[in-house]
């Protein structure tokens, strides 16, 4: 996405309810501001190379951990990383500061670098007239959302790489996303654009700041989230978010909204809710449907790469064909629990088997050695090995020509067959590409193909003479032999920082199939991530998460010199894969570790005066707006993670407060779920969990004992997401049975693993078969 910046009166457009805060605007605009006209579009430039033939030097970013940060630390410019060094030069000059924000497997990022940042001329105009600062916005996720917030409040639209102009104290006068280096249409190149904020700045200083503090006051006062005297959400607010998510929903080819196409786990992890609250209604029936129709839909296109598992960033049509080939570790993580619970709830093998991929691409392709997981893998790379310029999606994706030569031999037993022909039935492969021009405008993937399945096993069967097994069999011999290929090609760039949040969100992925499937791998992984946490990013001094932390040499974990504490998002993510972990192992150690972690995320992030989460700790200068995050986007909502995670944690430790401070989540976010209850799905998965009554099931017997795992399948195969499960061994000491007064009257029945299934603690007449259990948990 493209933005130049216009008059204020056009670039601030903002909400009316803001605009009335800041009307002064207008005049300010029509008087003073640069008339740069304003546009969208996206605009692929090759990149221009300099005939400057001057050695690289690197700049002062070379000294950063961050991937992104460190693609830039020979740019021509005089970046310096967020931090006092830029804000008391800018002070000490007089000089706006041109912040850049993206991250490092960012597609258009890439393109403005090499476009602009790359470009000596552009350089100067920057060093001479800007400080200029960049920041990763995974490192960074706080200053991001204040100024993409900007963007967005003034132009509706997001988008990275974000550059924003701001005033030495921080505020932002001007912004937009992906800038072109060259006039387009009467519309002016980015070394045009800079000039002119340059010379605004120099005639127009005081005035420009002082709009940034309007600005600034402006977004405060829009953007604040309070309790006020506002009611707890009811019914009408699960009822709208089904409504609002149905009206958008794409009954042939799934998923919600028409292309670009994202996948959405928020918006299953609702809907599964909402049918496992109401099975049997149509508003519950539908939901299931919804949710299903579009795994299965996402699982046959090519946002999945059906090659080496995984999957890319979001569809760039509707039909799930196409996609943006980078591949995100939090999609991964969501994704892989929402396989699970399709699974669980359906016994399909085929929902399972993705959920398996997943976490098979995730082991092989983003796991360090060390126990963490790496962020991302880029959408680009070079095609081949004396290739100058990398293409997106070049490391995934076909020619016909290429299928045919690697799949030549015939299948076993059907000389008349060839494995190509049962591979390019079953895929859509076509010799000269399957891509059109409509989603490959820069013609990148021109005679390429990207596999898409758009009938069925059975289809490709009959249609080339085989049985179905042997299809099977075939198909699984190409793809070994594709990816065997494909590991010849340059890789893509592989963004190896470990963020705590997504870490979290992983461990998640992990123990979710791991309970689902009874394969203790799975597990196993979820606990080696959790111990990495623990040791690389958690401070048991202070109580306290870090942010990041970045791979070294080969088998080494680093620290930056200045280590960035972690966010809400990293306590929230953290405290959801512990409990999912505790669920997959019954080891109350992460139970424990999940609750001294909630306290300190409430002494550091919730707002005493009108309850909810900040984003970020008090006590950083240079974040000017503490902002509440209010909306479950690609990355679920720490707020909504929270609310849900308080309301386990209040039934494994029988703890009102954390109930009640749910509850008081629900009242600062009534408004927008209220009205729009579909930007926070998951906030309204928690709002059920809260409305409905929670089972506590608690399996009493003798850790190892077969018939306690008999149990724990049980309960694990269905899908109850009101529900704590706890294990009982009679340990006196643990932090359970100390919490709950319950657990020691609870006893083994003849000497079995013996169940009882209980809400407020209030426990039905205890069971000792399978079968009985199962009763038990079908029971409304």
């Amino acid at each position: 996405m493209v933005m130049f910046v216009t008059g204020v009166r056009s670039l601030y457009g903002l909400s009316r309810r803001t605009f009335r805060s800041c009307r002064h605007l207008h005049r300010y605009s029509r008087n003073t501001f640069l008339r740069f006209p304003l546009i969208y579009s996206r605009t692929m430039a090759t990149g221009r190379s300099s005939t400057d033939s001057t050695p690289l030097r690197e700049n002062r970013l070379a000294k950063e951990k961050s991937p992104y940060l460190l693609q830039h630390a020979k740019n021509p410019v005089d970046w310096y990383p967020w931090g006092e060094e830029a804000f008391q030069k800018a002070k000490k000059e007089n000089k706006l500061i041109f912040l850049s924000v993206g991250y490092s497997t960012c597609h258009w990022c890439h393109v403005m670098a090499s476009e602009s940042f790359d470009n000596p001329e552009t350089g100067k105009i920057l060093n001479d007239n800007f400080v200029s600062v960049k920041v990763d916005r995974e490192e960074r996720p706080d200053v991001d959302k204040i100024y993409m917030t900007f963007i967005q409040s003034t132009r509706g639209g997001i988008g990275w790489p974000m550059n924003v102009w701001i005033t030495p104290d921080l505020k932002p006068v001007v912004g937009g996303t992906y800038f072109p280096p060259d006039e387009q249409a009467g519309v002016p190149g980015f070394p045009t654009l800079l000039q002119r904020v340059a010379k605004m700045w120099e005639e127009q200083h005081e005035v420009v700041s002082k709009q940034g503090t309007m600005i600034i006051d402006a977004l405060t006062e829009n953007t604040a989230l309070t309790l006020a005297d506002k009611n707890l959400p009811g019914a009408e607010a699960v009822k709208k978010c089904y409504e609002q998510l149905e009206e958008s929903y794409d009954k042939q080819y799934g998923g919600f909204g028409q292309a670009p196409k994202f996948p959405q786990p928020v918006n299953f992890s609702f809907l599964f809710h909402l049918n496992a609250k109401d099975p049997d209604t149509e508003t519950g029936k539908n939901a299931l449907t919804m949710t299903l129709h579009t795994l299965r839909m996402m699982a046959k296109g090519g946002v999945y790469d059906h090659i080496a598992q995984g999957f890319h960033r979001y569809s760039t049509d509707r039909y799930w064909h196409v996609p943006h080939f980078e591949k995100m570790l939090y999609d991964q993580a969501q994704l892989a629990v929402s396989y699970a619970n399709a699974y669980q709830i359906t016994k399909d093998d085929s929902l399972g088997d993705i959920a398996r991929e997943i976490l098979t691409y995730v082991s092989r392709d983003l796991s360090d050695k060390s126990g963490g997981f790496y962020s991302a893998e880029d959408a680009d790379s070079f095609p081949t090995t004396d290739s100058e310029r990398k293409k997106e999606g070049a490391f995934c994706v076909w020619t016909g020509a290429e299928i045919d030569k690697l799949l030549s031999d015939t299948v076993p037993g059907h000389d008349s067959v060839k494995l190509s022909q049962v591979f390019n039935r079953h895929y859509g492969i076509s010799q000269g590409g399957n891509v059109t021009f409509e989603h490959d405008i820069h013609g990148e993937l021109k005679n390429q193909n990207v596999m898409i399945i758009r009938g069925s096993i059975e289809n490709t069967a009959k249609d080339v003479g085989l049985s179905v097994d042997v299809t099977k069999d075939t198909l699984a011999k190409c793809r070994e032999i594709l990816f065997s290929e494909r590991l010849k090609r340059p890789k893509p760039h592989r963004d190896e920082k470990m963020i705590s949040a997504w870490n979290g969100l992983m461990m998640s992925g992990f123990a979710k199939v791991g309970q689902v499937t009874g394969e203790s791998e799975y597990t196993e992984r979820a606990v080696k991530a959790a111990n990495f946490i623990k040791e690389h990013l958690y401070d048991e001094k202070t109580g306290q998460m870090l942010r990041i932390c970045y791979a070294g040499e080969p088998g080494t974990v680093i620290q930056s010199d200045s280590p960035i504490q972690g966010f809400l998002d990293d306590y929230a993510f953290l405290i959801q894969g512990l409990l999912d972990l505790y669920e997959a192992c019954f080891d109350d150690t992460w139970l424990e570790w999940a609750a001294q972690l909630q306290r300190k995320q409430d002494e550091l992030f919730w707002d005493t005066n009108d309850a909810g989460y900040f984003m970020v700790a008090d006590g950083d200068p240079s974040i000017v707006i503490r902002m509440k995050e209010d909306q479950d986007g690609a990355e679920p909502n720490g707020n909504s993670v929270s609310a849900i995670n308080l309301l386990r944690l209040s039934n494994y430790f029988n703890n009102k407060e954390w109930k009640d401070k749910a509850g008081s989540l629900f009242k600062v976010f009534a408004e927008r779920l209220d009205k729009i209850p579909v930007s926070l799905p998951l906030m309204v998965s928690a709002l059920l969990f809260y409305q409905g009554t929670t089972k506590q099931i608690i399996i009493r017997g003798d850790r190892d004992a077969d018939d306690v795992k008999e149990m724990l399948r049980c309960v694990h195969s269905v899908f109850i997401p009101n529900k704590v499960v706890i294990f009982a061994d009679g340990n006196q000491d643990s932090c359970l049975y100390k919490s709950l007064e319950v657990l020691p009257t609870l006893e083994k029945l003849d000497g079995k693993a013996t169940a009882y299934v209980c809400e407020n603690y209030s426990c039905q007449l205890p069971v000792t078969s399978v079968g009985e259990l199962k009763k038990l948990l079908a029971a409304k």
